[in-house]
């Protein structure tokens, strides 16, 4: 059997984008060992706030998430495969799927003021708040990054060849989904 070539062997994107992952994983691991502390302290505020969100939202908000990785695989496949095209496609679809995450959020949030719930509501909903603005913010991010990434994409700076400035922002977005794997169970269906 042949040994794998050095190109399938390697990691995905450059050092820097990992570094910044596992930084930014460490700050959501730090919140949820918080959340995890403060529901020890707290169990009935956090057996009750779940049933007071709406829970639509969150599964709305899984399933754009889960799809948009989808969306960023099929694109980082098609620039291997020298598809340019194909990937900016799939790329733009990427930032739809965020931008339709950013109007469940931001509907979800809408109808939480309606229920009266905000940031001082109480220890779990202060929580809340925090992680799922936080992960919104990362969303925000990640899209910006995708767009710069649509416009290098369309002036040929990644190649069948090249293109870790893509997988490099396709790991990004990634690392935004794994975050909310976690945080919808913990936050919306966890009692």
């Amino acid at each position: 059997m042949a040994a794998p070539d050095k190109q399938s062997r390697r990691t995905p994107g450059n050092i820097a984008i990992w570094i910044l992952i596992y930084a930014e994983l460490t700050e959501f691991a730090l919140f949820f060992i918080v959340f995890l502390v403060a529901r020890s302290h707290n169990q009935e505020l956090f057996a009750a706030g779940p049933l007071r969100l709406n829970t639509l939202a969150g599964a709305l908000n899984t399933l754009i998430l889960i799809t948009s990785s989808y969306f960023i695989a099929r694109a980082v496949a098609a620039i291997k495969a020298g598809r340019i095209d194909s990937s900016v496609r799939w790329l733009w679809m990427t930032i739809a799927a965020g931008g339709a995450y950013c109007l469940v959020k931001a509907w979800e949030y809408y109808w939480n003021h309606g229920a009266g719930i905000d940031s001082k509501t109480d220890i779990f909903f202060s929580l809340y708040y925090y992680l799922t603005f936080n992960h919104l913010l990362h969303v925000l991010v990640g899209m910006c990054t995708i767009l710069f990434v649509v416009l290098r994409t369309r002036m040929q700076a990644y190649t069948a060849e090249d293109h870790e400035g893509l997988e490099s922002a396709a790991c990004y977005w990634h690392m935004i989904d794994l975050a909310w794997i976690v945080i919808f169970p913990l936050l919306y269906v966890l009692r």
